[in-house]
């Protein structure tokens, strides 16, 4: 998006400069990424900058008012509210599409609102990687607020940690070593001192959680949540004594019903020229006319799972709980990033922490993903370069 960097990029990288970057990710914790790391980072002008910031306010402004949580408890599907919710979420993400308004400038768009943690471990990581292998201007920079290194990881390991000691904390998972986004969940251990533990691993009596930690039964007082209802109803094989909806003695860091509360479920609240016109299915009396320019997505889904990018009135009429979904006017991701086999779309997750004793949450780094296909994400893209998972430096 900013035509000198991106062409001093482009025109300096060398395949063996990437494959140097993947290889120095891998020696760090002695783990490679299983997902596909873009080749290259984008980078984000300041008017696109302030654009993100004031669509991220207007998210804030929503989540942030009086009786959010109370109003979105709908959200939470039967048989999945989880005791002890915090009053406001821990993390925070906001995704927008990259995409062109009238006027040809690019502007974002909101795709979906996220109260589950994402790859903020990962992210740290990435951009030192980028920044070794690859010219990345000094004075840009992914996070926010001025913050450095040292001073992020003290931010995260402050919000997961709270007052408890690392062994007492556990990062909680369905099935760990077999996730894709793995690489993250041991950045985070090793940084934080805290174990990545298979929901399947944890014991539950008499009301409290107890792990074995080096061959010692040790009691668990605070969870640091990755386990998402769906991969967890669709693991039946994993023997468990805890479901995370029984009563037990735990606080956790990222409370699992803001996974609900601050979803897809949130986005017909959101009246900004930054959210497209989204309404729940159920409410929608007729039809528009230009159902061609809507998308349809099930609310209780995540990562692209179940989206319809060409619903009719057909499919629509055969759905049995359209409470379940949102129809959601579509955003036309622009082709901006210039690769060198063709351009590129782009999506940015800003990334949100909100630390007990903090008025407000604190934005602290981004995601970025790269697609050359009809979606974001793995599916679309199988055999392409320059997409993936990658990471956004901000013009000063």
């Amino acid at each position: 998006m900013i035509n000198q960097v991106r062409q001093n990029f482009n025109n300096t990288f060398t395949e063996e400069a990437y494959q140097q970057m993947m290889a120095w990710l891998e020696e760090q914790y002695n783990h490679a990424p299983k997902f596909h790391v873009a080749e290259s980072p984008i980078f984000i002008p300041a008017k696109v900058r302030g654009r993100l910031f004031q669509a991220c306010e207007d998210c804030l402004e929503v989540v942030l008012s009086p009786g959010f949580a109370e109003r979105s408890r709908a959200a939470i599907p039967p048989g999945e509210f989880v005791p002890k919710q915090n009053e406001r979420p821990l993390f925070l993400q906001f995704d927008f599409g990259m995409c062109l308004d009238e006027e040809g400038e690019v502007t974002p768009q909101l795709i979906e609102a996220q109260g589950f943690p994402s790859l903020y471990f990962f992210q740290y990581l990435l951009d030192q990687s980028f920044r070794k292998h690859f010219p990345i201007p000094e004075d840009f920079t992914c996070r926010f607020g001025g913050i450095d290194q040292e001073n992020y990881l003290a931010l995260l390991r402050r919000a997961i940690l709270g007052e408890h000691e690392p062994e007492n904390v556990i990062l909680l998972e369905v099935d760990p070593a077999g996730q894709t986004t793995r690489i993250d969940f041991i950045v985070c251990c090793a940084e934080l001192g805290i174990a990545e533990t298979c929901i399947s691993e944890v014991e539950l009596e008499d009301g409290k959680l107890y792990y074995q930690r080096d061959g010692k039964r040790t009691q668990v007082h605070r969870i640091f949540n990755r386990v998402i209802f769906d991969e967890l109803k669709a693991r039946p094989d994993l023997k468990r004594t805890f479901n995370m909806i029984e009563e037990a003695e735990v606080e956790w860091a990222g409370h699992p019903n803001w996974f609900f509360l601050l979803s897809k479920f949130t986005l017909p609240f959101i009246d900004s020229p930054y959210v497209p016109d989204t309404r729940f299915l159920h409410e929608v009396k007729e039809l528009p006319q230009d159902l061609e320019e809507y998308v349809l997505k099930p609310l209780y889904s995540f990562a692209g799972a179940g989206v319809d990018l060409h619903p009719t009135a057909e499919k629509i009429a055969a759905i049995e709980q359209p409470e379940h979904y949102i129809l959601q006017k579509k955003v036309t991701y622009a082709d901006i990033i210039q690769t060198p086999d063709g351009p590129a779309r782009t999506e940015v997750r800003m990334m949100y922490v909100w630390p007990d004793g903090e008025e407000k949450p604190i934005l602290l780094n981004n995601l970025v993903r790269l697609s050359k296909g009809e979606m974001i994400g793995v599916r679309y893209n199988k055999g392409k370069t320059w997409v993936g998972g990658s990471l956004g430096y901000f013009e000063p």
